[in-house]
């Protein structure tokens, strides 16, 4: 049975988690709290990590060290790079970059981070995989994509930097934590999955009220998060 770090952005969302915990243990831990329980007869930690890369691997790095969890799984929102990505989709990473590591300088192509084997940090087929049983069975409803997802401290609305970020990286959405937490739990060997749901176009479109999609969004990944821990 695996010992699961869930790394919510959500205050909303990680506070319904928190409310069905059992037996939950709270430890404050670089300004954040760590919630350490059951779900689903399950042990899991909950944590909101707080907004951005350095926030998403510190958070990431104690789960690891602290609570030796054995696989993370991270939800939030993000911007869709392409147009049949809709607003409150559902994207499930195969993998993660950092859109904004840049070191073309010293001849690296953007993307790529120097001296380290790898940059793109590819998602545990076994929880993309229940992921996606659990989306076609429970949320059937819902357009669920799997792709990049590309991640850096920065809030995309630009249609030319949304472009780019497809042409250059093939990216399905942008945000500003996955890669990160990839990253962090890559280096740890610990298999990770990072769920999306589409908050706009990363253009200042809008097709609903925030409101109205934040509700939907909690809503769906909590049932998702449910889904996948029952399977674990």
């Amino acid at each position: 049975m695996l010992k699961l770090g869930i790394i919510g952005a959500m205050e909303e969302e990680v506070n319904i988690l928190k409310s069905r915990m059992q037996e939950p243990k709270v430890k404050r831990i670089a300004s954040m709290d760590f919630y350490e329980g059951l779900l689903e007869g399950k042990p899991v930690v909950v944590v909101q990590s707080g907004i951005g890369k350095v926030n998403a691997a510190i958070c990431t790095q104690i789960l690891a060290d602290h609570y030796q969890i054995e696989a993370v799984i991270n939800t939030g929102v993000a911007g869709s790079l392409r147009n049949e990505i809709d607003i409150a989709d559902i994207v499930l990473s195969t993998d993660a970059l950092q859109h904004d590591m840049d070191a073309t300088g010293f001849g690296y192509e953007v993307g790529v981070i120097p001296r380290m084997e790898k940059s793109v940090f590819v998602s545990d087929p076994e929880l993309l995989a229940m992921a996606k049983e659990v989306c076609r069975e429970e949320l059937s409803n819902l357009g669920v994509h799997t792709g990049r997802i590309v991640s850096g401290d920065q809030f995309i609305s630009d249609s030319e930097k949304k472009e780019w970020l497809v042409k250059q990286f093939n990216g399905y959405c942008t945000e500003m934590e996955g890669a990160a937490i990839a990253q962090t739990a890559s280096l740890n060997q610990i298999p990770f999955l990072i769920i999306r749901a589409i908050s706009d176009k990363a253009d200042h479109s809008a097709e609903m009220s925030y409101k109205e999609f934040e509700e939907l969004a909690i809503k769906n990944t909590v049932i998702l998060l449910n889904g996948l821990i029952k399977r674990i």
